[in-house]
């Protein structure tokens, strides 16, 4: 109990409060942005935690991504243009209430249900994560390397419409994770005697790159192709009843909202799946059991509450593996993984053990960045609105000066420079030929774990290949991975091969036509 006291006593300290509140607004200041989204700000301001505390690292950074979940919202509603992907279904509803006038009550049922989703899913996440990684110590070696291989394949799906794409660029992650000095001879490998590389390559030039640097050249590919960036202009009406959102209004929504939370939640607590995926299931779910189907997509409040609630409380919810097993449930919270290893912590089960105070601490930063976020959002709604009308032109400067100066910050090196820029085309081309960067990176970042149980597997059992056959928890886990990989792998070989049979009737019943 006085460990506990003592964690939340640290979340509350001046130093602690100001960075959370500093981290929720600046989130969402980027969340509102088109084209800058929660991961992609917690690689460009990683750098900055290398001179703070682990909890205010940690508070900063999570209230940083709390802040973006909701932010995206704020241009989705505007401008029927999200911030963030997983902002994609709010904007059906919320864009729909903007040319009605009603943009700011759009505006508040999205912050309700975000603030309201978050705080749900935290609790969730403090009550469940310490029992989950008492379990979870009883993993050993040959368990953690089967359990990592079922994530790394699982995550290979996301962002691709091929799972072979995805596996490869988990392998190519993989690979490029294992640069540096071999764990157990000591002797530099895949360093091309290259010296910089004798300790591997960075997590922050690499992720700066692969998700900041690359999306900015995409999008100044979109603005060369059309000529130019267009802003929308924002108005809002005066009236009372298109402002405000009563209580009434909103407890009308109290069940798609809460609905929304534990779908969120046992999506975000399932590595791969990711915010995206929660909020289209809400939405859906909420269309299927309002007795109003035909009005979503034209303005329903109850649209809003749905995606908003479910997206939001992911963020948490990818917590949970993290936290338990030393997995990132996605993007956001391999970031975060990054982030602790950098402050000298290792998650997964030990973390609980070895750090139980800056745990409880990390607790009261989460349940404060939810407060705070609800705050920021009340009294500065319409100061976030107008980050959306920066031309394109000054902001793009703005942030490549950025992500250069995130990258040479962390060891002040110019050849961490070379890095970022360099993966910043490659996931440029990533992006262009299909192949999912999120898998590349949580490969990347997963890569010395896995090696490291694997190593471990092959000293214990002392070269014995039956091994695994000997633990039944991991048998069972890469029979879960073959089985996925065969399943994705069937369905994508039927699939083209009942397209090519469309494509040979379609071109058959065209010839007869012409005949």
């Amino acid at each position: 109990m006085e460990m506990i006291l003592a964690g939340l006593l640290d979340a509350l300290s001046p130093a602690s409060l100001m960075f959370v509140f500093v981290g929720v607004a600046v989130g969402v200041l980027i969340g509102a942005i088109p084209g800058i989204n929660g991961p992609m700000a917690i690689a460009l301001f990683i750098p900055i935690t290398y001179y703070m505390t682990p909890l205010t690292a940690i508070g900063f950074l999570v209230g940083l991504n709390k802040g973006a979940f909701f932010g995206g919202a704020v241009s989705a509603v505007l401008l029927r243009t999200p911030g963030t992907p997983e902002a994609a279904a709010t904007a059906w509803d919320g864009y729909p209430l903007t040319q009605q006038g009603k943009g700011e009550k759009a505006l508040r049922m999205a912050l309700y249900s975000s603030v309201a989703g978050d705080f749900i899913s935290t609790v969730v996440l403090i009550v469940i994560a310490a029992p989950l990684a008492a379990v979870a110590l009883f993993m050993g070696p040959a368990e953690i390397f089967a359990l990592i291989s079922l994530a790394l394949t699982v995550i290979a799906g996301i962002g691709t419409r091929s799972i072979a794409r995805g596996l490869i660029a988990a392998g190519f992650g993989i690979l490029l994770g294992l640069i540096g000095t071999e764990p157990v001879t000591a002797l530099p490998r895949l360093t091309f005697d290259i010296y910089q590389l004798g300790s591997g390559l960075s997590l922050i030039p690499v992720a700066i790159g692969l998700l900041a640097f690359s999306e900015i050249i995409l999008q100044l590919e979109t603005i060369v192709a059309k000529g130019g960036a267009k802003q929308a202009a924002i108005e809002f009406s005066k009236k009372a009843e298109d402002r405000l959102l009563p209580f009434k209004e909103f407890y009308k929504n109290i069940k798609t909202l809460l609905r929304g939370s534990f779908i969120g939640i046992g999506v975000g607590a399932m590595p791969g799946l990711g915010a995206p995926v929660a909020s289209f299931m809400s939405y859906d779910q909420a269309m299927k059991r309002s007795p109003h189907k035909d009005e979503f997509g034209k303005g329903r409040l109850e649209g809003i509450a749905a995606s908003e609630s479910a997206n939001s409380s992911v963020v948490a919810a990818s917590l949970i593996p993290l936290f338990v097993l030393g997995i990132p449930g996605n993007l956001a919270a391999a970031m975060l993984m990054g982030a602790f290893m950098i402050h000298g912590m290792q998650p997964g089960p030990l973390l609980f053990k070895e750090n139980a105070q800056l745990m409880y601490g990390i607790y009261g930063s989460l349940l404060l960045a939810s407060i705070l976020l609800l705050v920021i959002g009340r009294f500065g709604l319409r100061y976030f609105c107008k980050a959306v009308n920066i031309p394109s032109m000054i902001l793009y400067p703005i942030v490549i000066f950025t992500c250069l100066m995130g990258a040479y910050l962390g060891k002040s090196s110019m050849f961490d420079v070379g890095i970022m820029l360099t993966f910043g085309f490659v996931g440029y081309f990533m992006r262009k030929f299909d192949y999912s960067y999120v898998a590349f990176l949580i490969g990347f970042i997963l890569a010395p774990e896995w090696e490291r149980a694997l190593q471990q597997v092959v000293i214990i059992s002392e070269y014995d290949t039956f091994m695994f056959f000997q633990r039944p928890v991991a048998v069972i886990l890469m029979v879960l991975t073959v089985f996925v990989i065969s399943r994705t792998c069937w369905g994508g070989i039927t699939g083209n091969r009942k397209k090519k049979e469309l494509d040979i009737a379609a071109e058959a019943a065209g010839a007869h036509k012409a005949d």
